[in-house]
């Protein structure tokens, strides 16, 4: 069953991820949504779970308060978002457009040097790839720590691990722009993209409707196969250039 509630008090995707992640503990919720604009949070349910028990979740953050609306009749029915309207294409295309230009651009790298080195090509694209989405992280460096805590299994366990997060990639990116301690830096990336992707695997194996930290808070983007895909793929470039560096 789906109970829709009215939360006041959140006023920004911080505030969103937070409220989200309290309301996902109380025993016996499945699944929370939020709807920002409309200051709503519609919750599946195992069982009825009394509007006291949610506020209890909030109790530690006053500004959040929850209660019921008139929309709880419809207690079957889950409410039909935009974000439900929209296509796979839709839904996906600022992260596809960001790996575009990555790919684009380094190619293009290659292109100029005259011949193609995949080694140097790897690691142009990792910088890209590190550069650009830790950029997206500090632009709102504690919803993307609110948001990552709700899936990783470091941030879960140690608050600060999202913010370190953060400038580790932006480190990382850098590293491998200048070429600084090669296997070093591959090393520390296929450690941390490892320890990384096992809370997207649980996520997304849970079928958990949650959002991916990826983009930081700037984004609405689901987790899903793609957030699997874009860890593997850097777990497998350091990994491989790892292989090679140090036969």
């Amino acid at each position: 069953m789906t109970h829709t509630y009215s939360v006041t008090g959140m006023t920004c995707t911080g505030c969103q991820a937070k409220v989200q992640s309290l309301l996902s503990k109380v025993p016996g919720v499945k699944n929370v949504t939020i709807d920002l604009p409309k200051g709503e949070a519609s919750i599946d349910m195992d069982k009825h779970i009394s509007a006291t028990q949610l506020k209890e979740a909030l109790k530690d953050y006053p500004k959040y308060q929850l209660a019921e609306t008139n929309l709880n009749h419809h207690t079957e029915i889950s409410p039909t978002t935009d974000e439900d309207k929209k296509t796979w294409l839709q839904t996906y295309k600022p992260i596809l457009l960001i790996f575009g230009y990555i790919i684009g651009i380094t190619f293009l790298a290659e292109w100029v040097q005259g011949d193609f080195v995949w080694m140097r090509w790897m690691n142009h694209f990792m910088a890209g790839f590190f550069l650009v989405f830790s950029f997206f992280k500090l632009l709102n460096l504690k919803g993307f720590a609110v948001s990552y805590r709700m899936y990783d299994i470091v941030a879960k366990r140690w608050n600060g691990w999202g913010y370190v997060y953060a400038f580790a990639e932006l480190a990382l990116g850098l590293a491998f722009l200048t070429g600084f301690n090669p296997i070093l830096t591959n090393t520390i990336t296929f450690v941390v993209m490892t320890v990384s992707i096992v809370g997207v695997l649980q996520s997304v194996f849970n079928k958990r409707k949650i959002k991916c930290a990826c983009l930081g808070a700037v984004f609405n983007l689901p987790m899903s196969t793609i957030t699997i895909i874009e860890d593997l793929l850097m777990i497998g470039m350091s990994g491989t250039m790892l292989l090679t560096m140090l036969q």
